[in-house]
């Protein structure tokens, strides 16, 4: 923390977190040893509902990425998991828990399912999936995912390009040097998904009758890279 006094010179400025909205059962804790900001979308209780959006709004028009790693784990088995979400409901949206995932009812919006539970709707227990319209049981597209969801933490990487409307999603390890793998390839145009140019983006989280502890940290928006 810093207590008011100058910086010394060749010191670096602390990263710029920007704020966050969290309802439901999201929280903000710091990880031991480096001060990381760690978003707890549920905390290992059931029928939880959590979500967490940053309060500086995107232009959904433009073209961006986000990265971030994601810790989904309690037991032997977990539930539900959790989305990346562009909506323009407003920063207080929270949807349904269980196989909701925290954004069922989130009309105006776009979510990149990482699911750890098999509802009948979905293909497996460990698939990512894109939903529009806050309906999770409808998905544009659906994937396998190629690693383990639940219990290892894991980084995926979501780019936008505005201008051909196209979604992408990558996944790796989070440990190790694996290299990312693309997942999901789709077509959706978020800024009319989500009704407005300006949306909100983040995180959406939820358990039903099994339970998870369902973080997220190193998470960054920011332009796509060449």
């Amino acid at each position: 923390m810093n207590s008011g006094g100058a910086l010394a010179a060749d010191a670096d400025p602390p990263p710029y977190t920007p704020p966050l909205a969290l309802n439901g059962t999201a929280s903000l804790m710091w990880r031991a040893g480096d001060d990381a900001r760690v978003i707890r979308l549920t905390d290992g209780g059931y029928r939880q509902a959590g979500s967490a959006w940053s309060m500086e709004m995107v232009d959904l028009t433009s073209s961006f990425e986000t990265t971030f790693t994601a810790h989904l784990r309690a037991g032997k088995v977990g539930a539900d998991g959790i989305a990346f979400v562009a909506q323009g409901e407003g920063p207080r949206a929270l949807g349904g828990w269980g196989g909701g995932l925290g954004y069922r009812g989130i009309w105006r919006s776009v979510a990149v399912e990482f699911d750890i539970f098999q509802n009948t709707p979905d293909p497996s227990s460990n698939h990512l999936a894109v939903s529009v319209n806050g309906n999770p049981d409808r998905h544009e597209s659906a994937a396998e995912s190629s690693i383990r969801l639940y219990g290892k933490p894991f980084q995926a990487r979501i780019r936008y390009e505005a201008g051909q409307h196209r979604l992408t999603v990558y996944i790796r390890p989070r440990a190790g040097k694996a290299t990312e793998e693309l997942l999901l390839d789709q077509k959706v145009d978020l800024a009319r998904k989500a009704g407005v140019r300006y949306g909100w983006v983040g995180f959406t989280g939820a358990t039903g009758s099994l339970t998870a502890r369902q973080d997220v940290y190193e998470w960054s928006v920011g332009m796509p890279h060449a």
